[in-house]
């Protein structure tokens, strides 16, 4: 069986969007999370502030969306590895959705910083 490592760049890709995909399809959050990065860009379209604000909401967003991406992953994994119950787990599972909450409360305040500029700047 050929390696997964050292695929070519196409290949690797298609390997993502897949992950992205199959993540979209068993995450409400994830699809919650893509569109509220819908309606930001729309938003930002609208009111057309300065780069640096693009830049900011791009990488809050990627951030956001990279944790969920993370937590299912880790949840999956998890719960092939350890069906049952366990505490340790728990721990895990607990930490990864953290990660995203956290994640997303970066997130939240940039687009807090961003209405105040919106709204300072009319």
């Amino acid at each position: 069986m050929r390696s997964l490592k050292n695929q070519p760049f196409l290949t690797r890709l298609r390997f993502a969007a897949a992950g992205i995909l199959a993540a979209l399809r068993a995450e409400h959050s994830l699809r919650f999370q893509f569109l509220a990065l819908i309606g930001i860009f729309m938003v930002l379209a609208v009111f057309r502030p300065a780069p640096v604000w693009w830049a900011l909401v791009a990488i809050a967003s990627a951030g956001v969306i990279a944790a969920e991406l993370f937590n299912t992953a880790v949840e999956h994994l998890a719960d092939h590895l350890h069906p049952q119950l366990h505490p340790s787990i728990r721990i895990v599972k607990d930490c990864a959705a953290a990660a995203v909450l956290v994640a997303s409360l970066g997130a939240a305040g940039v687009a807090l910083a961003l209405l105040v500029h919106l709204i300072g700047s009319r």
